[in-house]
């Protein structure tokens, strides 16, 4: 039986990635919706298709419920940030309609605080999903499947490189402006510390990239890490813009904010997104993700092991994408997932996440995963 599955920011993004994705799917009848319907059906013309898109005009912050009510699809996903500060009206939304629910949220306070919705999911057997993106699906991915060579674990660092062309949307930009400045809590040598947003600069050499600097973010991980494995003493997550002018920019206007001087960087957004497309004859369409992992070895030494992933071609915003890709066709196939509301931690495994990831030009430090 065919499923119907919405895409909220279907032509974003994000959102275009799924949808070219998921349209080729003979099990899928996609749901392109956005707040233009110019831009959704221009879009929805273009895809690949097994069976027809229909396109939609949707917006999340008016009559969602009641528009999830009249279109009755199977699944929702959600593309549509920034989901820092964003309140759980869309995930509601779908308990209401009865439908099945994935966002890509990179929101910390979002992802984790998910659970509220718990007890209501379950009671209408419908499956809530959050943070189905690179954080925390992916890192979780690579710290399960690393942590067997461990007899414990003591620190995790890791981070993403964006590439200078990279589709670099409104959303995003605001989503990873939000905390520059700002204090973030994570847990540093056994104790919940503070870092601040966009400074703690550190560089990381990727194979083929070169040198890269990065810098202190949120994410939802710093929050459900420590549960998830209690052995771990420091959690550091960093991101970075390939262009060191520019990573420097920012770090530079985090300590505007946090003089107080500017109260919220992702206010100015727009402006600084117009700005770094000045720059993009200087970039290029590299990115890369990786993970450092220390603890004690299974033979009782000290042990180190890294990770990494270089996305070429501007295939980089696939990463994120590939969880809720993998997901839905899952559920498109006949899968059903726990009813509940979650995280999106533990339902992928490293080798499936990067067996769809082999058609890309996409590579990896570890080939015996494979």
């Amino acid at each position: 039986m065919v499923k119907r599955v919405l895409v909220l920011g279907g032509y974003g993004n994000f959102g275009r990635f799924i949808c070219q994705e998921l349209s080729r799917d003979s099990n899928i009848q996609l749901l392109v919706a956005g707040r233009s319907m110019k831009k959704a059906k221009a879009f929805a013309e273009c895809l690949p298709t097994s069976n027809a898109p229909s396109p939609l005009q949707l917006d999340i912050s008016s009559g969602i419920e009641q528009a999830l009510q009249t279109i009755q699809p199977d699944i929702v996903v959600n593309t549509v940030g920034p989901f820092q500060g964003q309140s759980y009206h869309v995930p509601q939304a779908c308990l209401s309609a009865g439908c099945h629910y994935i966002d890509l949220a990179d929101g910390r306070d979002f992802v984790a605080g998910i659970g509220i919705l718990d007890e209501s999911a379950k009671n209408k057997e419908i499956s809530i999903i959050t943070g189905a993106s690179s954080v925390p699906a992916l890192s979780a991915a690579v710290l399960d499947h690393y942590q067997n060579q461990f007899s414990g674990l003591e620190s995790v660092e890791y981070g993403i490189s964006t590439a200078q062309h990279t589709t670099r949307g409104l959303a995003t930009t605001q989503a990873v402006l939000s905390y520059a400045g700002k204090p973030i809590n994570t847990l540093i040598k056994g104790h919940l510390c503070q870092v601040v947003g966009w400074q703690g600069l550190r560089s990381y050499r990727f194979n083929g990239l070169g040198r890269r600097w990065l810098a202190c973010c949120d994410v939802p991980d710093l929050a459900i890490f420590p549960e998830r494995y209690p052995e771990l003493k420091t959690i550091r997550f960093y991101a970075g813009l390939e262009l060191p002018l520019q990573q420097l920019g920012v770090w530079g206007l985090s300590w505007l904010v946090r003089m107080g001087i500017i109260k919220n960087l992702a206010n100015w957004s727009k402006v600084l997104l117009k700005t770094s497309s000045l720059f993009d004859r200087f970039g290029g369409e590299e990115s890369g993700f990786f993970m450092e992992i220390k603890g004690q070895g299974n033979a009782g030494s000290a042990e180190t092991t890294s990770f990494e992933i270089v996305a070429r071609s501007g295939h980089g915003p696939l990463i994120p994408c590939m969880p809720a890709i993998l997901l839905v066709k899952r559920f498109a196939a006949g899968e059903r997932f726990a009813p509940g509301a979650y995280p999106c931690i533990g339902m992928i495994d490293l080798k499936t996440y990067l067996t769809e990831l082999k058609t890309l030009d996409i590579i990896w430090t570890d080939d015996q995963i494979l």
